[in-house]
């Protein structure tokens, strides 16, 4: 079994069974990501010096991983920014594509089981850390217990946005597992939100502001404040309750949402890059925007494969899977000045290998067009393609080490500048954020100004297209949408949908397995 990535598909044989074992699941890693398996762990035979501690919180970082899957695909397909058509036989797969990005799924969707186990994996495997951690006597013991209960809190959160309402394990302290005889309830989100903030708040103090060279990727006090301004930015939301009816919204927290996003862009720690194309290339490891990161290495099953998903089959080698596009219409948002429109491939397509055009499977010129006829059965060269994050010259097979920020500086600015104008409505403060993250895409410099939005959702309409130039393939537009109220209205493939669908349904294995747990409305 690959320990890093734990892919089972029902509750009963996957992760209830690590909720139970608690410490006794096995634990991998070194600071380098190697495999080494050290077997069961008690606090007797292991936690007493700082590399062992490391150790055992690698599985935690290298579950971020699985985060890029199904959790991503979810954020993306169902929203305006991502489209995967459907060419002859490639990208069917049984419809989950086009039920994902049209609205209509079920709870058989693949990818909502998927999504559920690997956060749910994380939750397990930091349980089983905390409860061995009780009797350990360890080096730093209150900051790698504020580290772990972190990063359990960061699962949680990919759960709670997904899912809205969904099981706790280990919300009582003290108790880190499951009686099979009495499984976890369904908790209602707004509980949820309020546990991931008390962990998150109760961890921030005992984390480090920064830590040294060989700590790379690990949390701070600053990726602990960048996730608690995106959840004050979206608490309506998530302390809100959804219905058959859509959303009864929850108390907004704009004022919490800026003093989160001040806290990180006052540390002194993080910085905007003058390049924005560096944040998302190979080798951006250590790049001053990011704040908090899922970490890759060329290496087989530890890296990104993300130009695997979006380039043709003759552009690269080994030979990519031609899907992942976006529709025309959201490309032909992007200012032609915006250097941020160069993630697109649009035209005669080139080999990454050798720079020389390519052709496509019927030795015709590959030629990219914005237009997709019918996404059903589209053609090889249909869909501007996304690459955000460009190839590694080093990768390995499929495997590049681009390092995914999950949570960058940009970001925060942008949440300080939408709160400002929920606050206040439009302000200088909130134009200069914006053009501040213009100055460094465009050339000559094109300043938005202050006059030019009179109103309140004049602004708003403005910062939700800065964040879509800015944060594009982030995982970041399907919390955008429904924050805004347009996640559920039609686009181009897609009629308009229910209201309810701005919570997935929790998967049908679970329910299978857990008769404690409660369908979201709708479903």
């Amino acid at each position: 079994m690959n320990v890093f990535r734990l892919h089972s598909t029902a509750w009963a044989t996957g992760i209830l069974l690590l909720l139970v074992l608690g410490p006794l699941v096995l634990l991998q890693g070194c600071t380098d990501l190697d495999e080494e398996v050290f077997g069961a762990v008690t606090a007797e035979n292991f936690y007493q010096t700082e590399d062992e501690i490391i150790a055992a919180l690698a599985p935690l970082y290298a579950q971020l991983r699985g985060v890029l899957d199904d959790y991503h695909n979810l954020s993306q397909v169902s929203t305006d920014e991502t489209i995967v058509p459907t060419r002859g036989s490639d990208w069917f797969d049984g419809g989950i594509w086009q039920n994902t990005h049209r609205h209509t799924w079920d709870a058989n969707l693949s990818f909502l089981d998927g999504a559920w186990v690997t956060a749910y994996t994380g939750v397990a495997r930091a349980n089983g850390l905390l409860q061995t951690l009780e009797t350990a006597d360890v080096p730093n013991k209150e900051a790698i217990v504020a580290e772990t209960r972190a990063l359990r809190a960061f699962y949680y959160y990919l759960l709670m946005d997904l899912f809205g309402n969904i099981p706790l394990v280990g919300d009582e302290p003290g108790e880190y597992t499951v009686d099979q005889e009495n499984l976890p309830p369904t908790e209602p989100r707004p509980e949820v939100f309020a546990f991931i903030e008390s962990e998150l708040l109760a961890a921030r103090g005992n984390l480090p502001v920064q830590h040294p060279a060989e700590g790379y990727g690990r949390l701070t006090q600053g990726a602990v404040d960048a996730l608690l301004a995106n959840m004050y930015l979206n608490a309506q939301v998530f302390s809100g309750t959804v219905t058959t009816s859509g959303l009864t919204p929850g108390n907004a927290r704009w004022q919490d949402a800026i003093d989160a996003a001040d806290r990180v862009l006052n540390s002194g720690v993080y910085s905007l890059s003058e390049d924005w194309a560096s944040i998302f290339a190979p080798g951006n490891a250590e790049n001053p925007e990011h704040i908090f990161v899922v970490a890759h290495l060329p290496q087989d099953g530890l890296g990104m494969n993300f130009i695997m998903r979006t380039l043709h089959y003759n552009q690269y080698v080994p030979s990519p899977w031609n899907g992942f596009s976006t529709l025309a219409e959201t490309f032909g948002k992007f200012d032609e000045d915006d250097s941020r429109r160069g993630i697109f491939l649009v035209g005669q397509a080139y080999s990454f290998i050798t720079g020389e055009p390519v052709n496509n499977r019927q030795d015709e010129p590959l030629i990219f067009t914005p237009e997709i006829d019918d996404f059903t059965d589209a053609t090889e060269n249909e869909g501007v393609r996304i690459l955000k994050f460009p190839p590694d010259p080093s990768s390995v097979g499929p495997n590049h080490g681009n390092d995914y920020p999950f949570f960058r500086v940009a970001e925060m600015y942008l949440i300080k500048a939408e709160a400002l104008n929920e606050l206040n409505g439009p302000n200088q403060e909130s134009i200069d954020l914006l053009n501040d993250l213009r100055a460094r895409v465009f050339e000559p410099d094109e300043p938005l100004v202050l006059a030019d939005y009179p109103t309140q959702q004049a602004l708003r309409d403005r910062i939700l297209d800065e964040r879509l130039y800015e944060l594009f393939y982030e995982a970041k537009r399907r919390q955008d949408l429904i924050r805004h109220g347009k996640f559920t209205q039609a686009w181009a493939f897609k009629a308009e949908s229910q209201p309810y669908r701005i919570l997935f349904p929790i998967p049908q294995t679970q329910l299978d397995a857990n008769p404690m747990l409660q369908q979201n409305p709708g479903y």
